[in-house]
């Protein structure tokens, strides 16, 4: 069996046994559903001088940095992701902060819940229930509700509106709820595109192929490098397979130097990003190609700076479900991760 062959429907199939491809190609039609979910939190709007903090890990963290990616340029105050079992010291009142947790039982979040209201700071919380949408409900804190059944990092879509939408309820950036709605249709023409049933040279396929024995180091650029993390985050946990994020301009102050095989080197793109930082795309691209290194180039496609957003955040998560299916590993279990939860109580 070739390569390409292995990722035609029915090989996905008998690999992908809990359907982590069906919840990644669910995600132009979870936004309408996000959307309707943030409002029946109905957020009350007042206005915060130190804007958003969004608290979380993992895969209900990445919501925060793509809704700052989203807004970019566009943000009036600031929106922030804390990750750990503390907030900044200068969270206070004056900060709303988004607790978001999928199972509700994040013991990380839980600490950033319980003292964001020690502080004072106007609190909401996004989960499918646990402990968080307890204490939420018990002080009455707003709970955007999220569908139970997903792994954590399959709820991107709810995780990343309720970010922007929080955003919007406090000031910290503009409404964008038109744009979130107008992406559907376009990511779902990408999904047929890039799905299951696509050519063995689409650009999911073709780019799980070319990474498949590779370790990716997946750049992003202003914008795009929230997206990069999520690359890296889902060839993590579908694959179980070592990727790393990197992010430009830093990135050609030192990590340009240390690269050798098995590594590998993608470049999100997006038409809109400043000049300087394609230029340097462009550049670091070339460089490693002419040092033997594998690259891959891949642009944003959409109408709207979160339509490119998502439709990389698409492409990401459908190249780490090829990619594991190619390594013979079902995409939904994160053995690692239970047996560090487990460890912990």
């Amino acid at each position: 069996m070739t390569v390409t062959s292995a990722l035609s429907r029915e090989a996905i199939e008998s690999v992908d046994g809990a359907g982590m491809l069906a919840d990644v190609l669910a995600q132009p039609a979870q936004l309408a559903d996000a959307v309707w979910r943030a409002d029946s939190a109905a957020i009350p709007r007042h206005e915060t001088e130190r804007g958003l903090v969004v608290a979380g890990m993992g895969g209900s963290a990445i919501g925060g940095d793509l809704a700052a990616a989203a807004l970019a340029g566009r943000a009036e105050r600031p929106i922030a992701t804390a990750r750990g079992y503390e907030l900044d010291p200068w969270v206070g009142p004056d900060t709303l902060v988004l607790c978001a947790s999928y199972s509700g039982d994040t013991e990380e979040t839980l600490a950033s819940f319980d003292a964001a209201g020690a502080r004072g700071s106007p609190r909401v919380a996004v989960t499918t229930g646990g402990e968080l949408g307890r204490r939420a409900r018990d002080e009455g804190v707003p709970v955007i509700g999220v569908p139970a059944g997903f792994q954590p990092r399959a709820a991107v879509v709810y995780m990343t509106v309720a970010a922007l939408e929080c955003a919007a309820a406090c000031g910290a950036g503009p409404a964008i709820r038109q744009e979130i709605e107008t992406a559907a249709a376009a990511l779902g023409a990408l999904a047929e595109e890039w799905g299951p049933d696509a050519p063995d040279d689409s650009d999911a396929k073709r780019l799980a192929s070319a990474l498949s024995d590779t370790v990716p180091v997946v750049h992003g650029a202003g914008p795009t490098a929230a997206a990069a993390r999520r690359w890296k985050c889902q060839i993590n946990e579908n694959a179980e397979a070592p990727a790393f994020a990197a992010e430009l301009p830093e990135a050609d102050h030192n990590e340009v130097c240390g690269y050798a095989p098995p590594l590998a080197a993608v470049f999100l793109d997006d038409p809109e990003l400043d000049q300087r930082l394609r230029d340097r795309i462009e550049l670091t691209a070339d460089l490693l190609r002419d040092g033997g290194t594998p690259v891959e180039r891949v642009a944003a496609r959409g109408d709207t700076p979160f339509a490119r957003l998502m439709s990389l955040v698409l492409l990401g998560d459908l190249v780490s479900v090829y990619l594991a299916v190619l390594a013979g590993r079902d995409p939904t279990p994160v053995p690692a991760i239970d047996r560090l939860k487990a460890g912990l109580g």
